[in-house]
């Protein structure tokens, strides 16, 4: 096994979950309704959870004695390999539900693949994570069909969201010589069979959304290597302001 095409691997899957995490955070106390504002800090809270499996995995792959506080803190932008679109605004509540729609159709169907997995460590954080997952592709889903398929100003906002972030989708399926090594060893999924997932569960929602797939072919990405857009200092310098001033510190 090639440890340092698995620890890219992993390390991606735990910035995605920490800086989305970080990013749903952001919206504790400033909820359109008390229910949905706890929802989001929960969903929050698992991204995190997540996070810190994978976090912790990618420090046995690495063997340089890091621990996951290190990892998620101590880091710089160009160090991050997530993915451009879970660092974008969270902007208005449709925005952000599309946002978060669009990595959970991704982040299901790559767990389900995970979960049988011959790396046992991968396997058992995919597993545990599924249960949450499957809930926030069902949260998000409900949220978009409700907004597209609601009223005239709940439609306009939820299209020119996917009109924003398709753009970013893009990158979900991005590879490189580690992606396919990994591949051809049976370790983890080819992404063109997540990507057939979900495609299908896209066009399903979007459909009874009454929401268009944008036709252009516009593709940001940069974020898998290290190349983010100007928001991601924002987001570093608030998540990383304790322990970058209190070097060390534990709640």
């Amino acid at each position: 096994m090639n440890e340092a095409a698995l620890y890219e691997y992993v390390l991606r899957m735990s910035d995605d979950s920490l800086i989305l995490g970080q990013r749903l955070g952001e919206w504790c106390g400033h909820g359109p309704i008390l229910e949905e504002d706890i929802a989001m800090t929960n969903i929050a809270l698992d991204l995190v959870g997540q996070a810190i499996s994978l976090y912790d995995f990618a420090v046995l792959l690495e063997g340089k004695d890091r621990d996951h506080d290190q990892l998620a803190y101590l880091r710089y932008e160009n160090e991050y390999k997530n993915l451009l679109l879970v660092e974008q605004p969270n902007g208005d509540f449709a925005m952000t539900m599309l946002r978060q729609f669009f990595f959970d159709a991704f982040r299901l169907p790559l767990f389900e693949f995970l979960e049988k997995s011959p790396v046992e460590q991968l396997a058992a954080i995919a597993q545990k994570s599924l249960k949450e997952t499957r809930y926030h592709l069902k949260h998000s889903s409900e949220w978009v069909i409700r907004l597209g398929d609601g009223t005239e100003e709940s439609h306009r906002r939820a299209q020119a969201a996917v009109d924003h972030l398709w753009r970013y989708t893009h990158e979900l399926f991005y590879e490189n010589q580690h992606d396919v090594e990994l591949q051809e060893n049976g370790l983890v999924p080819k992404l063109s069979d997540v990507q057939a997932s979900w495609m299908i569960t896209v066009q399903e929602v979007l459909k009874e959304a009454t929401l268009a797939i944008p036709t252009n072919n516009w593709k940001f990405e940069g974020g898998r290597e290290g190349r983010h857009s100007e928001h991601m200092g924002y987001i570093l310098s608030e998540l990383q302001y304790m322990q970058r001033a209190y070097p060390n510190m534990e709640w």
